[in-house]
């Protein structure tokens, strides 16, 4: 018997979906028996594609001009602006969508970002798309790229947003609070503090996959402290941020290691301190997957800072707004391991097995999916689009 095909789609516009991609996908995998599985990066290589077009002018926005971002973010959350945007998108991507169905052939979808889930949403309004679609929202907060009838099934972080989502007319019994999906290399890992913190006071920035937010910012004003030991700063993907970085080291008053890309992020949490880091969705997960108290900064306007706020309240990070401010909360709390050991314990409020949950559901919604050849258009209906 044939095993049905799941196909997680990411768009590499951030990391943070691709690493919740991962992590489904790592999840079913141990399942071998169950179902075959593959990870898309629904971002084409073509630099000439709308899909890339699209990436790299949000990228361009963010970095240039993030409070246009933070006007366009808001703006688009109202119901009107946000069926424009919504619309617009689906119909752009709707080829790119077809395109990758036809290849593929899976038997459902699993969506970590909006865009290739809105163009699915579109073909299976235009009923040329029959397969299950399902959605994993990565953030604390939802926006209105994500609300679509077609979608079958909803996973999201925590209780409010399943709440927001109702409210959007989307039905109770279709959200599932999971928690946001990380690999299982977090959940073998486990912060505290011991000996070892105490005898070396390590600090570790980071600004995500593609090393964004005020990472050169933080580390010179942190660098003028004088309870902390040594500086680990991870960089990603961001080569001229790691350049600098490592020019910059030569004049500061500490230790500082410089890494780019790694995959070892759950070990340097549990040899850091604290982690400063700008709240992307995943990293919050996954620190607090590790329980590593968090220093939260520089957050891309709209979805960041409400992920912020989240993880604020429930008491497991510190969200600062300005340099001031993070330099002295990160001299109060090096001081005051009592209260670091709270914070990592309010962790444990913060985060759920979403890998093994999302995968579970996916197993059993998978059950009842239709097979490729009366799920998606022909080639030449593609053709003709």
């Amino acid at each position: 018997m044939t095993k049905k095909k799941v196909l997680i789609m990411s768009a590499s516009i951030g990391s943070g979906h691709t690493q919740a991609a991962h992590a489904i996908e790592e999840y079913l995998k141990t399942l071998p028996a169950e179902c075959e599985v593959e990870h898309f990066d629904f971002i084409s290589n073509d630099a000439l594609s709308i899909d890339n077009i699209v990436k790299e002018t949000y990228l361009k926005i963010l970095d240039l001009f993030p409070m246009l971002y933070d006007l366009m973010y808001y703006s688009s959350q109202g119901y009107k602006k946000g069926m424009v945007v919504k619309t617009l998108f689906s119909w752009g991507l709707k080829r790119r969508m077809l395109h990758v169905l036809a290849e593929k052939k899976p038997d459902m979808l699993v969506f970590t970002h909006p865009f290739p889930a809105g163009a699915a949403a579109l073909l299976k309004r235009q009923h040329r798309l029959q397969i299950p679609l399902v959605g994993v929202i990565t953030d604390f907060t939802i926006h209105q790229l994500w609300v679509y009838p077609q979608i079958d099934q909803y996973f999201v972080a925590a209780s409010q947003i399943k709440d927001q989502l109702v409210a959007q007319q989307v039905e109770p019994h279709k959200v599932i609070v999971s928690g946001i999906p990380v690999r299982d290399a977090f959940r073998q890992q486990r912060w505290h503090w011991d000996e070892d913190h105490a005898k070396r006071r390590n600090v570790l920035i980071m600004g995500g996959g593609l090393g964004m937010g005020s990472i050169r910012q933080s580390l010179s004003v942190l660098d003028q402290l004088d309870n902390i030991d040594d500086f680990t700063v991870v960089t990603g993907y961001n080569a001229d941020l790691y350049d600098e970085i490592c020019q910059m080291r030569k004049e500061l008053r500490h230790p500082v290691e410089v890494l780019g890309y790694t995959n070892h992020i759950p070990e340097l949490m549990v040899r850091a301190s604290l982690l400063v880091t700008k709240p992307g969705a995943l990293t919050c997960t996954e620190a607090a997957t590790v329980q590593v108290p968090v220093i939260l900064y520089s957050p891309i306007p709209g979805q960041e800072e409400a992920n912020a706020q989240y993880m604020q309240k429930k008491g497991c990070a510190r969200w600062v707004r300005s340099q001031e401010d993070l330099a002295a909360v990160v001299h109060e709390l090096m001081d005051a391991p009592e209260e670091l050991e709270q914070m990592a314990a309010a962790s444990l409020a913060c985060h759920r097995n979403g890998a093994q949950i999302v995968g579970q559901h996916v197993l059993q919604l998978l059950q009842g999916a239709q097979t490729p050849a009366s799920a998606v258009t022909t080639n030449n209906e593609y053709a003709n689009t």
